[in-house]
């Protein structure tokens, strides 16, 4: 259970956000290494066929989609080189069709999996590498089934999935480290349910939702969020066990996108959020959080329909608190910033100009002095004092 009577978590979950430990993490990079260095074997491999040493593809392959997935890898320390083809599903039904299944710690790489209802699956597996793959109108392109597995996800692309990177819910563990990846036109880029996501480098553009946080965390680092229906979503907190901890944006681009958050769960619910050095421009809504702590430090809001929005969450019934720190909201659609009742973050040194609205409307925050506010249509400061430069 994620969520017991008031505010606590599972160790499981915990265990999530403390990443893992040193000799743990020391293994995987040795391992990784290996992984890379291997020089698979051409081989004439066929529809069904089970991999259990080094390979490499030397032609598409168009399977049937029957019971049995394209291709079964067997054994530790496997790597599949698909040699730039493709593995696609021949049959006209999508349905419980698998691609390639992983039954231990293994790499994929360079090639296209195409048309099935799960790309990857894996089954037991402790971490899987996948490099410059292309997964291409799947229903889950990478799917953790029944494991607790730790994924490393590197130069590929998620296009047209309903789902890029997924789980069975509520009885698989584990992690997504994604790293100079894209992904584009799924319903969902990212689906995490009792998983951590942490993304570099990477783009989202086109997708329904960029990433939906069930129940897991989300960091996301030097990255690019465009022209999405919305940028990411979470749990409706009606009293569920399922929460999400964290969202976490550092040194991203959030430009362009027809809102934050779908319309029917139009608020980021979140035990904790992050938003640190960001660009957030030219959005057709504005972002409202609901959360439990906020820590927002040197964002830029600019041209956006809408400001920032802070208020409590139902998942925590307390009081938000946290810093909002060095950030300019410029020239958006009604309030810049927004607190509302009862939440209580220190604002400070921000800077509000030529918003329609307030520039910082923030009744119930502490006041930590240094903010500038002027031009702004409703009034410049209401809660805290401003100086007009």
């Amino acid at each position: 259970m994620h969520k017991a009577k008031g505010f606590s978590v599972t160790a499981a979950i915990g265990a999530l956000f403390l990443g893992a430990p040193a000799a743990l993490a020391s293994d995987r990079e040795a391992l990784d290494a290996r992984l890379q260095q291997a020089k698979p074997v051409e081989c004439d491999v066929q529809c069904g066929d089970v991999i259990t040493q080094h390979t490499k593809l030397t032609h598409d392959l168009s399977c049937p989609g029957t019971d049995e997935p394209a291709l079964r890898i067997e054994g530790d320390g496997i790597v599949l080189d698909l040699g730039g083809h493709t593995v696609r599903r021949s049959s006209p039904v999508r349905q419980d069709t698998l691609g390639i299944v992983v039954t231990g710690t293994s790499m994929v790489r360079n090639g296209t999996i195409r048309g099935f209802a799960r790309g990857i699956q894996t089954e037991g597996v402790d971490s899987l590498r996948v490099h410059k793959l292309t997964f291409a109108v799947n229903g889950t392109a990478i799917y953790n089934f029944f494991s607790t597995t730790s994924f490393l996800v590197t130069n590929s692309r998620f296009i047209g999935n309903d789902v890029g990177l997924g789980s069975e819910i509520d009885a698989s563990l584990g992690s997504f480290d994604v790293r100079s990846s894209h992904f584009e036109n799924n319903r969902l880029g990212i689906y995490l349910d009792t998983h951590a996501a942490d993304v570099l480098d990477s783009t989202f553009t086109g997708n329904k939702v960029g990433i939906y946080c069930f129940a897991g965390s989300a960091r996301v680092r030097s990255s690019v969020f465009a022209r999405n229906d919305a940028v990411a979503s979470t749990t409706v907190p009606i009293g569920g066990r399922d929460i999400c901890e964290r969202f976490r944006f550092e040194n991203t681009l959030i430009a362009n996108n027809a809102s934050f958050a779908p319309t029917e769960t139009p608020i980021w619910n979140v035990v904790q959020l992050d938003m640190i050095n960001n660009w957030i421009v030219g959005n057709d809504n504005g972002l409202t959080a609901g959360s439990f702590q906020v820590y927002i430090q040197g964002n830029t809001f600019w041209d956006n329909a809408g400001g920032l929005t802070l208020e409590d969450t139902p998942i925590v019934s307390l009081p938000q608190t946290g810093i909002v720190r060095a950030n300019r909201f410029l020239r958006n659609n009604g309030d810049g910033l927004r607190v509302l009742p009862a939440s209580t973050p220190t604002v400070l040194g921000n800077v509000a100009l030529g918003n329609t609205g307030w520039g910082i409307h923030a009744p119930t925050a502490f006041d930590g002095g240094g903010n500038v506010a002027r031009n702004n249509g409703a009034g410049n400061c209401e809660g805290v004092t401003c100086a007009p430069y």
